[in-house]
């Protein structure tokens, strides 16, 4: 059997139904937008990036409102998720210039969402061959660079 030694998912692991609030509405009112990885604020919404994600340059597109009702978001909300969608997307295209993208969300634990209390849109590139043995045999995910990384990457790309 082989072993990936990973000392930073104990965080995760240790933590796992254990969080007393929620973690999308404690990250903007932190105020500490490098260490939450919030990568860009919006009237409506805030971009962060997924902690554990499935490719480098994984990113959420989060409501300020706590609500995991997206027949209910007002307008401007919706519309301010899909403009921050373009623009990330802009950017990831001129950081890491993939060929293609996932966009979405899961309603509901059943429909596969990790944290159902507060709706949040994934965006995703992708690559041919990204998905490998690991992940579909081991359920293990290798990323090639660190959230810091990344982080400072998008960062400037979106400030531009």
């Amino acid at each position: 059997m082989d072993y990936l030694w990973t000392p930073w998912r104990y965080r995760y692991i240790a933590g796992a139904g254990k969080l007393a609030g929620c973690v999308f509405c404690e990250a903007p009112a932190a105020n500490r937008d490098e260490e939450m990885l919030i990568v860009l604020r919006g009237v409506k919404n805030f971009v962060i990036l997924n902690r554990y994600p499935y490719t480098s340059g994984h990113v959420m597109i989060v409501p300020y409102e706590h609500t995991a009702d997206f027949a209910r978001l007002d307008t401007q909300t919706t519309a301010e998720i899909m403009l921050l969608a373009q623009r990330v997307q802009a950017a990831l295209d001129a950081v890491y210039h993939p060929e293609g993208y996932n966009l979405g969300l899961n309603l509901g634990r059943s429909a596969g969402a990790g944290l159902a209390d507060h709706l949040h849109f994934h965006l995703l590139p992708r690559w041919m061959g990204d998905t490998n043995f690991m992940t579909s045999i081991s359920e293990t995910r290798l990323e090639p660079e660190e959230l810091a990384t990344t982080y400072a990457k998008l960062g400037r790309a979106l400030s531009s």
